[in-house]
């Protein structure tokens, strides 16, 4: 397995991990800590896919992509907390003013899973950070001590994912997933 994980630059890539398998439906598209609530409510169809194709342009693309040996495998959303929802969000607290980015998302297309792709694409998500000046990474996973989570409430990670990269839990959060708590985990890049 030849991995690589470089920045989401590329919109065909992105769709084929979190795009829907129809252009018209009202799927995530990695948006919901990306954008204000309202506007995440109000996209739909086709609409979500164009304004992610403009997200992939930006200066600083909206996260990490996964390849194996040229095809794209996995995803990671990373951004700076600022510009997410994260940034308001009254479960997940602020553990000081430092300018730190957010981990929020990370997906292994089917048939890649149980290889360690989530572990690459944290790395990849926490380089791509570093990079681009971040001070710290903040990631909000579940803390499911051991228990098996639920695939479509999984993109959030796990406490031990985190773990195994050095994250460390800063705070402790009001939010709940699949039934489990949420914790703020961090990752200072400033040593």
């Amino acid at each position: 397995m030849a991995i690589e994980v470089r920045a989401a630059t590329v919109f065909e890539d992105v769709a084929a991990v979190v795009g829907p398998k129809r252009p018209d439906a009202s799927v995530c598209w990695c948006l919901s800590y990306r954008i204000p609530s309202a506007r995440n409510n109000a996209l739909r169809g086709v609409e979500r896919g164009e304004l992610v194709r403009e997200l992939v342009a930006e200066d600083v693309a909206p996260g990490v992509l996964a390849y194996d040996d040229g095809e794209v495998v996995g995803w990671a959303a990373v951004h700076p907390r600022a510009d997410t929802t994260f940034a308001r969000n009254r479960r997940i607290p602020h553990v000081d003013e430092l300018p730190v980015w957010s981990l929020w998302c990370v997906r292994v297309r089917p048939g890649h899973r149980g290889q360690g792709l989530a572990h690459r694409l944290v790395a990849g998500a926490v380089e791509f950070a570093r990079e681009h000046g971040a001070p710290a990474v903040e990631a909000y996973p579940v803390d499911n001590r051991g228990a098996k989570v639920d695939l479509t409430m999984a993109y959030v990670g796990t406490r031990a994912l985190f773990e195994r990269a050095g994250f460390e839990v800063a705070a402790e959060t009001g939010s709940v997933l699949n039934g489990f708590p949420r914790v703020l985990m961090r990752l200072d890049l400033r040593s």
